[in-house]
């Protein structure tokens, strides 16, 4: 297996890390400083929109898409972006900058693929030109919503229009200024099969009827000025043809979507746990107490060790994933897809606690980008669906591989007999 980077790929991560250098670490604390400044509460950081126009015009916009989407794609494969994902997730906010931030990302995702020239005309081409920004209402705080096919919000036709009933929270983005459009997944056929039960529908940010209850706190901190809100939907009215895909199709939707999103979320992951481990490198290598660098004590030398082959295992891992969704699609990746939801966030989130204990106070402060992304890291393990849903998954597919092995004769199953 050759695990070089193709030409293409090269000379894209060196022109990524290249307007990295040069545009965005410098403006890491000004960015920082304007979304803790509580004046600032849900405005758009300056710096955002001033990186975005120099992406543009450098031609890094909307790599994320991979080329199965045709003329919305740039062109590269899943195993193409994946480490150019990586570059990104070494400062998360730069996703943005790049047009290639959650929940956009995967919306566009499902506006590329499912939705109707009408809907793409007006919602995917502002959102693929960064003009506007937009959310994802899935979960419900009253049902489980790791399972999909849990929500209960109401979709009923009545005559030209859908009408919404019902509560959603963690919808991220809902604060923001530029957001325009939600896509909301409810029930709308409830006597259908299981699975046949919920759309989704194209909500305007700005229709009668949705309102935000309050703003969900993340660790203490409401993520401006995205946020994450709890939602009413009393009445809101939305045209038929506001559906996406048609009726009964949200889980088809719900499965579309989640496939590559989980993908770019642990190459995030990596990206962060590489700059932490890179962080922590140079920190101990500078400190000296007691007379002695730290980087002279075992116990640091150990976790620097175990950092680097974490990272590198799951870097292979997502890249394995990537490759496997390009040959066989979301639904043929999805053993990899779960072994890259369970490992990413937690690999992250081991390696800013070992970051944090060499930088001490520091380490916990917003002097460094560590703490965030400890969040970052701890958060996905539940945002991005909770570690034992995907384990249960990855559980069942294992043992069903194993029973069809077993019933061939190959690979020494019943080597202990009856």
């Amino acid at each position: 297996m050759d695990f070089d980077y193709s030409p293409k790929v090269m000379e894209a991560k060196e022109r990524l890390e290249a307007f990295m250098e040069a545009h965005v670490y410098e403006r890491e604390r000004e960015h920082h400083d304007f979304v803790m400044d509580g004046a600032n509460l849900w405005k758009q950081p300056p710096v955002i929109e001033e990186l975005k126009v120099k992406a543009k015009e450098a031609g890094i916009w909307n790599w994320f898409l991979p080329a199965e989407y045709g003329e919305w794609s740039p062109g590269f494969t899943n195993l193409e972006f994946a480490p150019l994902a990586e570059v990104m997730g070494r400062m998360p906010w730069s996703f943005e900058v790049f047009n290639c931030s959650a929940p956009d990302r995967g919306n566009m995702e499902v506006l590329a693929k499912f939705g109707s020239a009408a809907q793409q005309d007006q919602w995917l081409r502002p959102l693929l030109a960064g003009e506007i920004r937009s959310t994802y209402a899935m979960t419900e705080p009253q049902v489980a919503s790791s399972d999909a096919t849990n929500m209960q919000l109401t979709i009923v036709r009545d005559g030209d229009e859908y009408v919404l009933n019902g509560r959603k929270w963690w919808s991220s983005n809902i604060m923001h200024p530029n957001n325009e459009v939600l896509i909301t997944m409810g029930l709308s056929n409830p006597e259908a099969t299981r699975h046949q039960q919920h759309s989704m529908v194209l909500v305007p940010r700005d229709s009668d009827g949705l309102e935000v209850v309050r703003c969900v706190e993340v660790f203490g901190n409401y993520h401006s000025p995205a946020g994450h809100g709890e939602l009413k939907f009393t009445n809101v009215r939305v045209p038929v043809d506001n559906i996406i895909m048609g009726e009964g199709q949200g889980f088809t939707i719900a499965q579309g979507r989640l496939g590559p999103g989980r993908f770019q979320y642990a190459m995030t992951n990596v990206g962060m746990a590489q700059r932490m481990m890179e962080l922590m490198c140079a920190r101990a290598d500078q400190r000296e107490p007691f007379g002695r660098k730290i980087s002279e004590y075992s116990s640091v030398r150990q976790d620097i060790a175990r950092a680097r082959c974490s990272i590198e295992q799951a870097r292979l891992l997502v890249l394995k994933a990537a490759a496997e969704m390009d040959k066989s699609g979301a639904k043929g990746a999805r053993d990899y897809i779960s072994m890259v939801k369970i490992i990413g966030p937690k690999l992250a989130q081991d390696v800013a606690e070992r970051a944090m204990q060499v930088f001490g106070g520091k380490g916990v402060s917003g002097d460094t980008p560590i703490a965030d992304m400890y969040v970052t890291g701890r958060l996905m393990r539940i945002a991005d669906g909770p570690d034992e849903v995907h384990m249960n998954q990855l559980a069942k597919f294992t043992m069903a591989q194993v029973e069809l092995q077993r019933q061939a004769g190959t690979g020494g199953i019943d080597w202990f007999g009856d």
